[in-house]
């Protein structure tokens, strides 16, 4: 049974009253816009006499009935317009039922509308519509939260009190969140800049965007918990991708020199402010590179991405400036952590390993090898010290079971993380084309996951015969848009740069 409340009861009436006056709150036929609030805001000139013929179409967010004459305010995918509602222009006959009941009585904030007429500026220099035509498009049987705008006649600030602040109602609810909250419109419209950016950057480059596969026979190309499912007709377990690595791989195995994509990633893994089981990734893998031609690419993208989205490479985030502009810091993992701790790890066994930990008060279980320690680490003492765009280089060959020997110092790979603003927003190596090697670093996972390393990645046969066919050296990147995207645009959860996060049931 559906509990109504005194005011959408209201409106329930309101629509049983509109269709006994014959006007169908839900009309079928399109409605012609040919401008938007923000382009008469910006091009209006009385001088000009511009914009004597203008259609438009949004919310009605606010009504000032005033007689025969009101003023109200119409919301549209750009911002806000004042309108002019006069009684004898929208109703020019005797019949003036449009504007004494339909306007005055049966219209809701938060009711979709459409309006015909020419621009002017009022008395006080409001440019507003003067309406000739109105017509209802949607009615709204649900009120939106009340937002109530207070101006300080001394210093004339403007302070905005919002009855949809609570962060969890305005996640569940996003639709209303992006109609009484404007800004929010702004963060999403920053990432898709942010994606589009990319996109134009490794376009330029010569590289092909792909699609691989998301339901996976087997899950790899990170060290994560996947999320499992069942095809019936196959009779088989299937897995929810946790990266595309290993296919873009293979894609650079047949033949292509450059390949991305931005792909949704899924981990049964938990939730923070900076996790969410669902997540959206930029992979790319190109051919006869290598990590560190890598770094510079990564300089070069994220600082062209500040400067689309900000017009300049520092960035406001939270209390700190980041500056993207290049070169970045560079340290060695071994390096940082001697740098954040005073203790130098490089040449440790498990067991100093495990007694560093506890010295540094570090949690550590026995299920956990080498390189968990040691990321377990770099992740309590390192990474949230790394405010700035930092790139941390040369890890352990135990964390990093698809990354190429480093060239030069042996137990290390040729992989680098780009940390900024205390966390992760990028991983890539110099990818491992040996398939005698990679067999045996899949093997060695193996051996993790029966101590009970619950994200040891498994072997894959196929992806081993693929490199068996030969795959030139080749450096690869995955990036994390959500948490870039964050920076970009000062947000502080994950959350607040998704549309619509995971979020427990509720009962509606």
């Amino acid at each position: 049974m559906i509990h109504l409340s005194e005011q959408e009861l209201q409106r329930r009436h309101k629509l049983e009253e509109l269709e006994k006056l014959g006007i169908d709150p839900y009309p079928s036929e399109s409605y012609d816009v040919t401008f938007y609030a923000k382009e008469i805001h910006d091009n209006y000139h009385p001088e000009l006499n511009n914009f004597q013929e203008v259609s438009l179409a949004g919310r009605l967010m606010s009504s000032r009935v005033m007689g025969k004459a009101s003023f109200a305010e119409l919301m549209d995918t750009t911002g806000r317009i004042q309108l002019y509602v006069n009684r004898d222009e929208i109703c020019p006959g005797e019949d003036k039922t449009l504007y004494n009941v339909v306007f005055k009585k049966l219209l809701d904030l938060g009711d979709f509308i459409g309006v015909k007429g020419h621009v002017f500026k009022t008395q006080v220099g409001e440019t507003s519509i003067h309406v000739t035509e109105l017509k209802l498009l949607s009615k709204a049987l649900r009120p939106l939260p009340v937002v109530r705008r207070v101006v300080d006649e001394v210093t004339g600030e403007v302070t905005t009190y919002d009855a949809f602040t609570d962060p969890e109602q305005r996640y569940r609810q996003r639709y209303v969140d992006l109609v009484v909250n404007p800004s929010v419109r702004d963060t999403f419209i920053k990432r898709t800049q942010l994606v589009q950016s990319m996109r134009n950057f490794l376009n330029d480059k010569g590289y092909l965007e792909v699609e691989t596969p998301i339901l996976q026979p087997l899950y790899g190309g990170a060290a994560a918990r996947p999320f499992t499912t069942h095809h019936n007709t196959l009779d088989m377990t299937l897995y929810l991708r946790i990266a595309n690595e290993l296919y873009l791989k293979r894609l650079i195995v047949g033949g292509f020199d450059g390949v991305y994509e931005f792909s949704k990633d899924f981990r049964n893994e938990g939730m923070s402010r900076f996790h969410n089981p669902e997540f959206t990734q930029m992979e790319l893998y190109v051919a006869y590179k290598d990590y560190a031609w890598m770094m510079d690419l990564v300089e070069e993208m994220v600082e062209r991405v500040a400067m689309a989205l900000h017009g300049q490479t520092e960035v406001q985030v939270g209390a700190n400036v980041i500056n993207f502009q290049r070169p970045w810091q560079r340290y060695t993992m071994f390096e940082a952590i001697e740098k954040f701790t005073g203790k130098a790890i490089g040449e440790m066994d498990e067991a100093a390993l495990r007694e560093t930990a506890h010295e540094l008060n570090v949690h550590v279980d026995p299920s956990m090898g080498k390189s968990k320690i040691i990321d377990e680490i770099f992740g309590e003492h390192v990474e949230p010290k790394l405010i700035q765009p930092t790139f941390i280089t040369d890890y352990p060959v135990e964390m990093s079971p698809l990354a190429k020997k480093h060239r030069d110092r042996p137990g290390l790979v040729e992989r680098f993380e780009a940390v900024c603003n205390g966390k992760e927003i990028c991983n890539a190596f110099s990818e491992l084309n040996d398939p005698i090697d990679q067999r045996k670093r899949f093997e060695d996972q193996l051996e993790l996951g029966k101590r009970g390393d619950t994200e040891a990645m498994v072997l894959d046969d196929d992806f081993l015969r693929a490199l068996e066919y030969g795959m030139p050296p080749t450096a690869g990147l995955g990036i994390g848009i959500d948490r870039l995207s964050m920076i970009m645009t000062n947000s502080h959860s994950i959350q607040d740069v998704l549309f619509f996060p995971q979020m427990k049931p509720e009962n509606i």
